[in-house]
């Protein structure tokens, strides 16, 4: 029986993998890798690159959090994207919930829309700005920085697999963030300024245009701000990597691990009068800190 059980479950998979390789034929195919990347014709180098920087966070987060998801990895040209993935906005990283991550293999409008105009660049910043970014064309690109979202993405298929109560959606996106700057701080730490400088670029510039800020409004309206608004969702996910940084500044790695082992062992939802207090008694701090204040830094 239990032989049996077994060869119906390795059939089961083959057969997955057999209809997922079927559903990207149209796809290039990256070998070489644990685990599947497809991308579109014309972006091997880009493929590689991005491809061998997932494999190393996964390795990575693995090790620390002694956990294995199982992930897909698609690599997506403007005319692919519509095929492969119902978000409506190119260049939007996505965990798609199936196991799959999705990024953008070209430079696209949605990345520029965070490019201001260079008489606009903050001064203090401007030098750092122009270096970091600074495309072969000569323009300003925000290529480094999205390349890098592709572990952010992978950082879901972690919690998601794992089947972590995440307690809210923006603990969620604050928790893979804190996860994506510790990898680059302990393994790319020539990539941080590509992480860090264009959320310092775009939180200068305050919150005026912006039409949702607080927590509630994101943890309501996830979704619609996402897909209708993503350059206002952008801004929250610049506040999150911002405050993963003062996390990481200021309990290390380690506080992933902890994050991950409290959340493995409280299933229930946590009311939002009794949140604040278990992130500072469970978590840490440093996190706590992020809701404590959240609308006190949003003014401007």
């Amino acid at each position: 029986m239990k032989t049996t059980f077994f060869l119906f479950i390795v059939a089961a998979l083959l057969l997955v993998q057999s209809l997922r390789a079927q559903k990207f034929s149209q796809l290039d195919r990256l070998e070489d890798h644990k685990f599947q990347v497809y991308y579109s014709h014309g972006n091997d180098e880009r493929a590689r690159l991005i491809a061998n920087r997932v494999n190393k966070a996964k390795n990575y987060f693995e090790e620390m959090l002694d956990f294995s998801p199982s992930i897909s990895l698609l690599i997506l040209s403007a005319d692919d994207w519509p095929k492969y993935t119902n978000f409506p906005v190119y260049g939007m990283p996505h965990y798609n919930g199936d196991s799959i991550l999705i990024v953008a293999a070209n430079d696209n409008p949605f990345w520029k829309s965070f490019v201001p105009p260079h008489d606009q660049l903050p001064d203090n910043l401007s030098e750092q700005i122009q270096r970091v970014y600074r495309a072969e064309s000569g323009e300003l690109s925000m290529q480094p920085f999205f390349d890098l979202l592709a572990i952010h993405e992978l950082g879901h298929a972690f919690h998601f697999q794992a089947k972590l109560n995440m307690q809210r959606k923006w603990l969620a996106e604050l928790y893979v963030n804190c996860l994506l700057h510790t990898y680059v701080a302990e393994m790319e730490p020539e990539s941080l300024p590509a992480l860090t400088l264009i959320a310092k670029m775009v939180l200068s510039a305050g919150t005026k245009n912006l039409t949702y800020t607080s927590l509630e409004d994101i943890e309501n309206l996830y979704y619609d701000i996402g897909q209708k608004y993503p350059n206002n969702y952008g801004w929250y996910q610049f506040r999150w990597h911002s405050a993963a940084g003062k996390i990481y500044d200021s309990d290390s790695a380690q506080i992933n691990r902890k994050w991950w082992n409290t959340l493995k062992k409280r299933s229930e939802n946590i009311p939002d009068d009794k949140l604040l207090t278990f992130l500072e008694s469970e978590i840490g701090k440093s996190v706590a800190d992020v809701m404590r204040y959240w609308n006190r830094d949003t003014i401007k």
